[in-house]
């Protein structure tokens, strides 16, 4: 990301934001609420467009619509905090969909990879239970294992498990920290400090639409420069 901003009206969530991340790098990206963090995962895979800058993607530039624009999603898988699952399919159904239509898979092939992935997120036995029958837990998990079923080169998590009662955000954290420990790329929104710490190359700490800091977590929690993170980490970590 160069440069990007992002406008609704006359307001600026993004302000002149500027970010490398490395493949097989995970980032968490934290901050308080309404500081841009959302947004700026949104923009990456173009759910939100951008009022001026650049984002590239394995060097190539974000396309603004069509055929070209659905490939990039399939590039750069996204976990929302709702699950987002389709409610009149089934966990196998919901993991084979894209790769069907979007890749064009076999749908042999689809639904071998789709068992696969459910087997990875700890639900083999779940595959024709629809959304309704799935803790939210399970349904977040499912929607992990969609996302991974299009082999992306980064996965973005907007806030996982922000919609999860407590006991279920450990089972999905924990198949976040599996994903970091395998290297596959990852920006991560998220409150969860202890994710942040275990399983981030670097934390991003964002406020008011622009980046304050960028450290190694090590460094961010035990050291933070910048006095807005700080203050935000004395109250959220006190909790």
């Amino acid at each position: 990301m160069r440069n990007v901003t992002k406008h609704y009206g006359e307001i600026e969530v993004l302000r002149g934001i500027d970010l490398d991340v490395a493949s097989g790098e995970v980032v968490v990206i934290i901050g308080p609420s309404g500081s841009g963090k959302s947004t700026l995962c949104r923009c990456v895979n173009r759910l939100e467009t951008i009022s001026s800058g650049t984002i590239t993607l394995g060097g190539v530039p974000l396309p603004s619509e069509g055929s070209e624009l659905a490939r990039l999603r399939a590039e750069a898988g996204m976990v929302f905090q709702s699950f987002n699952l389709f409610p009149h399919l089934s966990a196998l159904e919901n993991i084979m969909l894209a790769p069907v239509h979007v890749r064009r898979t076999p749908k042999s092939e689809a639904r071998a990879r789709a068992h696969r992935l459910l087997d990875r997120v700890g639900l083999a036995d779940k595959a024709g239970s629809h959304p309704a029958q799935l803790s939210g837990g399970q349904q977040q998990r499912v929607a992990i294992a969609r996302a991974l079923a299009m082999d992306p080169q980064v996965l973005l998590f907007d806030e996982p498990t922000s919609a999860l009662d407590p006991e279920m955000i450990q089972e999905v954290l924990a198949v976040l920290v599996e994903l970091a420990d395998e290297g596959m790329t990852m920006i991560v929104v998220t409150h969860e400090m202890g994710f942040a710490q275990q399983a981030a190359d670097r934390v991003v700490f964002m406020d008011d639409g622009r980046i304050l800091e960028a450290a190694p977590p090590d460094r961010f929690f035990a050291q933070p420069e910048h006095e807005r993170a700080v203050d935000f980490l004395s109250k959220i970590l006190s909790h």
